[in-house]
């Protein structure tokens, strides 16, 4: 039976801070229960006690701050938790945890945040932009032109959404450990340490006149051209590696793949990674895969994956709606098959592209055993994917049902540009 609440329930002696807190935790198991009529008299009562205002507030920024400490214990990162409160919630409950996350970052030295956190914060725009913590709710609540009871409903559905985090492999060390601290001091493995700026500026370059041009051609040489760049990139750190001793391993990183037709999208990601010397792993319910690779290898497979889908989104959407011959829909299930081909397409592409420029390499190594370091250097990867993910499941592809999508989209993915594995239910590793 559900507990009751009434508007004069403050036991005699208690403080108003414990108050608070008990109405804010009695709100969250709520939401654990689905009982939206009792979390919603849970926030009316919050909101409209001019007794519990500050201490009310203190004590959402209190239990906010614990639960982003908890997500990073739990192998999080702030690009995840963002990504899952727009996609669990809405774009404002996205731009609270933002702040929230700001805040936290303020306890720890910034000698121990790793650079991959510094430029996930960056691209979020995480700061601290409100003049003092008292302050926040009621600046937050002008820039959202919201009143409090929003702000004190957003907050505590946050915290629900926190606490139920997974636990997810770590593939940053997160703030304030000495994993970090190490990173920083000796360079650690950060992308953007190894991998040269100005190859990446180049690939971008090229990707990006090959998603503008409307000449197939002349998208396709940008694209192969593109893929060589990194291929010879990603080759020639292999060959520094083994000549320097270097004994770095293997990296990761979270692609968001979003919907509509994510399961297709998986499946891109998955192939691009395959080609590039990485494995894709699919988290099917949080919208995002996790990538190992080495670093030079993981900016190729992002590179590629992005500039790929905006090719494949614009070839769908010039393809148009469909309707069958009653005149029902056939748009969704046009561009769910038209997408699996797209991906399977590819994938047979950039098989053949990676095995070329393996063996164009090897022929130019000047004697060098190229062809057993970068084998190495996959047989690392597959370790580091099963050590991460030990109960690791294959998915099969989702079935097809619309053969015109089909044909559409293996056509448009040969007129793709190239450059820079199968569906999981929890994850998934391509062969």
């Amino acid at each position: 039976m559900r507990k009751a609440w009434r508007r004069d329930r403050a036991p005699s002696g208690d403080s108003s801070a414990t108050f608070a807190e008990d109405l804010s935790a009695e709100a969250v198991r709520a939401l654990a229960r689905g009982d939206g009529p009792l979390f919603r008299a849970l926030v009316a009562e919050l909101a409209a006690r001019p007794d519990l205002a500050t201490t009310r507030d203190r004590v959402l920024a209190r239990r906010l701050d614990q639960s982003i400490t908890d997500a990073w214990k739990r192998g999080w990162q702030p690009a995840d938790v963002v990504r899952l409160a727009s996609r669990r919630r809405t774009a404002r409950h996205a731009r609270l945890v933002t702040d929230a996350i700001a805040g936290e970052m303020r306890a720890y030295s910034a000698a121990t945040v790793d650079d991959r956190w510094q430029d996930q914060l960056a691209a979020l725009g995480a700061e601290v932009w409100w003049p003092d913590d008292d302050a926040h709710p009621s600046a937050w609540c002008a820039r959202e032109e919201v009143d409090r009871s929003a702000y004190i409903a957003c907050a505590l559905e946050l915290v629900h959404l926190l606490q139920h985090l997974p636990m997810l492999p770590t593939i940053t060390p997160p703030p304030g450990t000495d994993g970090a601290s190490r990173a920083q001091a000796t360079g650690g493995r950060s992308g953007r340490r190894e991998v040269d700026q100005r190859t990446l500026g180049r690939v971008r370059a090229l990707l990006a006149k090959a998603e503008s041009t409307e000449f197939p051609e002349e998208a396709e040489a940008l694209s192969a051209r593109a893929q060589e760049l990194m291929a010879r990139h990603s080759i020639d750190h292999a060959l520094l590696a083994a000549e320097t001793g270097d004994a770095g391993g293997p990296d990761g990183r979270r692609i968001a793949v979003d919907n509509p037709y994510e399961a297709p999208k998986a499946v891109l990601l998955t192939v691009v990674s395959d080609a590039n010397r990485c494995r894709a792993v699919w988290h099917r319910e949080l919208g995002f895969s996790t990538v190992l690779g080495f670093p030079a290898d993981l900016a190729a497979v992002e590179m590629l994956f992005t500039s790929l889908l905006v090719q494949a989104t614009s070839a769908m959407v010039r393809a148009g709606s469909r309707r069958d011959a009653r005149g029902r829909s056939r748009t969704r299930s046009f561009r769910h098959a038209f997408l699996n081909a797209y991906a399977a397409r590819i994938g047979e592409r950039l098989r053949e592209a990676a095995e070329g420029a393996a063996d164009r390499a090897a022929a130019g190594a000047g004697g060098k055993d190229l062809l057993p370091m970068l084998a190495a250097r996959d047989r690392a990867v597959d370790q580091a994917v099963d050590t991460m993910f030990p109960a690791l499941a294959k998915g099969r592809a989702g079935t097809v049902s619309n053969y015109e999508g089909w044909v559409a989209g293996r056509a448009a993915a040969d007129l793709a540009s190239l450059n820079g594995r199968s569906e999981v239910t929890g994850a998934f590793r391509g062969s």
